[in-house]
């Protein structure tokens, strides 16, 4: 399980930058889900899906910190709903074609905050190839809730999103 570790850490972060909103918080996220496995190591099972149960691990020290911040009476509440400040490089030395990417990419992410917390969550492992047992796994819910939230997601996403369609 050690040895397999690192190879998610990329994976971890995407994640926890989606779920935190910006890169050193992210980072801190992904240190901490480290601790927390190494810690609970003689817990994890063999032969079970360790992308899985380090995502777990994440979303739960995610909720974690935000039950935390929510109790802490110096955090100012509307911090809670900030959106995200995602960096952007450029894609191409085009111009015109990176400032069109930037304003898709805008669109995408913002209809990607537009989404509840759980929602978001599931369909950013779905996209980090996750299966819905897997998911439901991390999530900590049935299957079924999976199904059913990807599939609510996937039409909000796509009615947001509906002038890109070609």
């Amino acid at each position: 399980m050690v040895r397999q570790a690192p190879a998610q850490a990329d994976a971890l972060y995407n994640f926890a930058r989606w779920l935190v909103g910006n890169a050193a918080e992210a980072e801190d996220l992904v240190q901490e889900t480290y601790v927390r496995a190494l810690g609970a190591a003689g817990q994890f099972e063999s032969g079970t899906n360790l992308k899985a149960w380090l995502f777990r691990i994440l979303r739960n020290a995610h909720l974690d910190r935000r039950r935390r911040r929510h109790n802490d009476p110096t955090v100012l509440r509307e911090d809670f709903d900030e959106a995200p400040d995602h960096e952007r490089g450029l894609l191409r030395d085009d111009i015109e074609l990176d400032q069109l990417r930037a304003v898709v990419a805008e669109e995408i992410e913002s209809a990607l905050r537009s989404l509840s917390q759980d929602f978001r969550s599931v369909i950013l492992l779905d996209l980090e190839g996750m299966t819905e047992v897997e998911i439901a796994d991390v999530m900590g819910c049935a299957v079924g809730t999976v199904k059913s939230r990807l599939s609510q997601t996937r039409a909000e996403l796509r009615e947001r999103l509906r002038e890109y369609r070609p």
